[in-house]
This record gives structure tokens, sequence and C-alpha cells, in this order.
């Protein structure tokens, strides 16, 4: 309640303040939620969490380290930060926050943007090689260090972009799984953001003021065709609020035998059974026929 002594300023504040915790509070509940429709977290687990210097990764480190102090399992974060060399990429800011957080971490280097460049041909989309050679590292590093998990700060909106990619320009329908074992099984995959909302996570890095490293983009096709699907979902969600929820339950409800993959469903094998006869007089008034005319013709011999 405001009273007499309450400032503007001061009601403002006030107000910031409580939006904030309903911020956090849904960030933490849907990845809560998240981790245990999944079972993404168990006792023991050795998590290891990438840290790309964006606002998801940090976002999800903080998160997960609140989730961390009262989860009902006990489990270990280890931060983890692939440098690959690109231009201008200011090294310093991941160890300083890290170190000031007090959060165990390993930074890796490895020039896999000259590799990237050297492969390529100009003017070629880069993200295919460097997504490869990028998980690559960090998934055969987890091993070294015995962590069993690998997390990823990939968000509800990031996996319904990539829904629409693969459907526009990869004609499959393939998005990105809340929980995937690796090619090696020696580790799993989990995004625990799976069921948040990007514009949650922005407004909640702006709070933190996370020291954001930007994003280099390469310019590549495959981002600028992520950029047109970005688009495209937000002026659907302006158009009809709560569209991208409904997409993304409809990830989660999927009939294979309404589709036409053979592989998911064994189509070939389909047969009709005896069709059951109805003795005369049996009609109820519920059945397909009942008080049903029929107008036959047939030509003459």
């Amino acid at each position: 309640m405001t009273t007499l002594t309450d400032t503007p300023s001061a009601t403002a504040e006030k107000k910031a303040r409580t939006e904030f915790n309903k911020l956090q509070k849904r960030l933490r509940r849907e990845t809560g939620r998240a981790i245990e429709d999944y079972r993404m977290i168990e006792d023991g687990d050795r998590i290891m969490v990438c840290l790309s210097g964006g606002k998801d990764s940090y976002t999800m480190l903080e998160i997960l380290r609140s989730l961390q102090k009262s989860a009902p399992v006990s489990f270990e974060l280890v931060a983890v930060n692939l440098d690959q060399k690109q231009p201008g990429f200011p090294e310093h800011i991941l160890p300083e926050y890290l170190q000031k957080q007090g959060v165990p971490y390993h930074i890796l280097e490895r020039d896999t943007y000259s590799i990237v460049k050297e492969v390529v041909p100009e003017g070629k989309t880069t993200c295919g090689i460097c997504s490869r050679l990028r998980r690559g590292t960090l998934y055969a590093f987890a091993d070294r260090i015995g962590c069993n998990k690998v997390a990823l700060g990939h968000h509800r909106d990031d996996i319904l972009e990539t829904f629409f990619l693969n459907l526009f320009f990869g004609g499959k329908l393939k998005a990105m799984p809340p929980k995937l074992l690796a090619d090696s099984g020696t580790n799993v995959l989990i995004r625990p953001l799976a069921y948040c909302r990007e514009a949650d996570i922005q407004a909640f890095a702006d709070h933190q003021q996370f020291p954001i490293i930007p994003c280099n983009l390469c310019g590549s096709q495959e981002n600028l065709q992520r950029q047109t699907i970005k688009q495209m979902l937000q002026q659907w969600d302006r158009e009809h609020p709560g569209r991208s929820e409904i997409m993304f339950r409809a990830l989660q409800n999927v009939a294979p035998s309404q589709l036409a993959d053979s592989n998911l469903f064994d189509f070939q094998s389909l047969q009709a059974a005896a069709i059951p006869l109805t003795p005369a007089g049996e009609d109820s008034g519920m059945s397909p026929l009942a008080e049903t005319r029929v107008n036959t013709w047939s030509p003459s011999a």
C-alpha cells in the first residue's frame, strides 16, 4: 500500500522490484517444470554449463544456481566457455564474472574460426561446420572432466525457430529436443530453459546487468533465415497472442499416424477388419446408417 511518505520514485522502485520477483519466480518455475518433465537433472549429476557470454547462457547459469540451493537432489555445476578465437572476442569478461560469482569454470581455446574460414568457400553458410566443431570440442571435454550432463541455454523461441527452419528450408519435422543423448553415448544434452520465453530471459538479463559479449554474427545464410523466422513468429504473437504457446504444445503432442513418415508409423501393414453384419431390424437410432435414405443407380447389364 502506498503511504503518505512514499515518493513517486520509491513507488516506481517497489513496483519494479515486485515485477522482477514475479519474473524470477516464473523463470524458476518454468525451468523446474522442464527439468521435472524430462528428468533432466538427477542426484549426483555433474553438469557442464556451456556459457557463450550471451543473455541465455548467463540466465541459465543463474537459474540453475538458484535451483541448486533448494533442489531435492544434489548436483554440481561447472561453467565452460569455448573461445573460438573470433576476432575481437573479449577474453577477460567471462573469467572476471565467474570468479566474482564464485563459480568454478574452464575456458577452452580452439581456433575453430580459422578452420571454418579455411574450409568453407566465401559466401557459403558456415553454421553447420562451426556447430559441429563446437559441439565435438565441448562434448569431448565433458567426458574429460567427468560431466554426465551438458546444459545449453536454448529457450522456447529457439526451439520453435529451429522447427520452422527445418520445415521451410530442410524439409523435416525436426526441432531441438529438451533432452538428447550425445552421439558418443557418454553424456546427455539438456536444455533447462526449454519452457522459457525469450522476452522473459531478456528482461531478466537486463535487470541483472550481465556483462554480455556481443554475438559475432557471421552473416551466413542460416543466421539470416533464422532472423526471418524470428520476425515471423514475433508478428504472429502480436497478431494472435498465445500462438507460440500453442505451437510449442504441438511439439509435445505428435500423432505419427496422422503424418506421412513410414519410419514412425507402419502404414504398409494397415488393413481393415472384417465388416460385422448387423441383423435386420437391430439398427439402433444411433447407428451410422439409421434413418439414412440411400438412392442407388447402376447401369443395366
